[in-house]
């Protein structure tokens, strides 16, 4: 049985296309991402969901009992839905205490235990619960709204981009904090977010959308390294594309002959590496692989970015001279202007003819 079921959902604003035609469907205790673009439409998803908008057409079930017909629409107080935003939004007037209990019928005091036992699931220490929430950081605010939101026993929880306003290692941890609280739960989850990286760590499912529509969904590592097209593969990270001749199960290419994820793909192709398939050697470390210069060297941080000037793979090759940008762990980046060794690891993914793009992007 589904945790959660859309079928053809859609809605506009002002006669714009706001969400057109999404369809899936959620298994209990999944943890659904969903990326895109500013404007693509994942916001609006989500308030279709909690109920804080009404589609124009289009159904909404969760746990057997529809909440969005053309015929009904349940309230979002009672959708048995837990919602996560930016901000955390806390009551500034109430109590952590206060705050975590506000969903709970009777009073703070007599609601207590509960309290103290929801505070510690998200590793709130108790002599927080007396603090009002300017007293807190970022991150404990958000796991006050987090266990205000569990207060509830939803049995969906909502997380509307729940740690951009968070430092970057703190958004991590509170990530991971978040992965575990909800997997002790058993709460299915749907993560809005714009940070690809975030997406690909929370999720056990992701969906990329784009103009309103759903444009790939699946298990985030499929969605990674088998990505439909090449604008959903630069969504979600760094990718090298290079036109190759494929036949057999390989390509070859101006990196050389590498194998292909699928056998079926024949004759001219698009294929798409990852910048970590790629392992930089001197020159004079292999007689194997491919041969390039460094052009560029850029610093960042633990990794260096460099260009490589590539050369073909044999004179008689069909396939030109081209530059690839790879990223190498700073203590290992070679010098500019010196050559290397490239190889390939693991397989390539084609992406289909040279030249094909996908008519709209993500």
């Amino acid at each position: 049985m589904s945790a959660l079921q859309l079928s053809h959902l859609c809605h506009r604003y002002n006669g714009n296309i706001a969400v057109e035609d999404v369809t899936f469907s959620l298994a209990p205790g999944a943890r659904l991402a969903i990326v895109g673009p500013s404007g693509c439409g994942k916001t609006t998803l989500m308030r279709l969901i909690a109920g804080f908008e009404l589609p124009h057409t289009g159904t909404i079930v969760m746990d057997a009992r529809t909440l969005v017909s053309a015929s009904e629409s349940v309230p979002a107080h009672l959708r048995n839905i837990g919602y996560l935003p930016q901000d955390g939004a806390l009551f500034p007037h109430l109590s952590v205490a206060a705050n975590i209990g506000f969903a709970m019928p009777g009073s703070t005091k007599a609601n207590r235990r509960h309290i103290e036992e929801l505070a510690e699931r998200v590793s709130l220490p108790p002599t927080m619960l007396a603090r009002w929430p300017h007293e807190l950081s970022g991150g404990q605010q958000q796991r006050v709204a987090l266990a205000r939101a569990l207060a509830q026993k939803p049995a969906l929880m909502l997380l509307d981009e729940p740690f951009s306003a968070l430092d970057t290692g703190l958004r991590a941890n509170m990530r991971n904090a978040v992965v575990e609280v909800l997997n002790d739960a058993g709460v299915t989850a749907i993560l809005v977010t714009h940070d690809q990286q975030e997406a690909l760590s929370f999720a056990t499912v992701l969906a990329v959308m784009g103009n309103g529509r759903l444009r790939q969904m699946g298990a985030p590592m499929d969605l990674y390294l088998r990505p439909d097209d090449e604008q959903i593969a630069t969504f979600l990270g760094e990718a090298i594309f290079l036109d190759a001749q494929a036949q057999e199960g390989y390509a070859t290419c101006a990196l050389g002959k590498i194998p292909l994820c699928t056998a079926a793909a024949s004759g001219q192709v698009r294929i798409m590496l990852r910048p970590e398939q790629l392992r930089i050697d001197p020159i004079e470390s292999s007689a194997l692989g491919a041969r390039a210069q460094v052009v560029r060297r850029i610093p960042c941080g633990s990794q260096c970015r460099i260009t490589l000037a590539l050369a073909p793979p044999s004179s008689g090759s069909q396939f030109s001279a081209t530059c690839l940008d790879v990223l190498v762990p700073e203590a290992l980046a070679p010098v500019t202007g010196s050559r290397v060794t490239v190889h390939v690891l693991g397989r390539a993914h084609g992406m289909g003819s040279p030249g094909k793009r996908s008519p709209s992007s993500p």
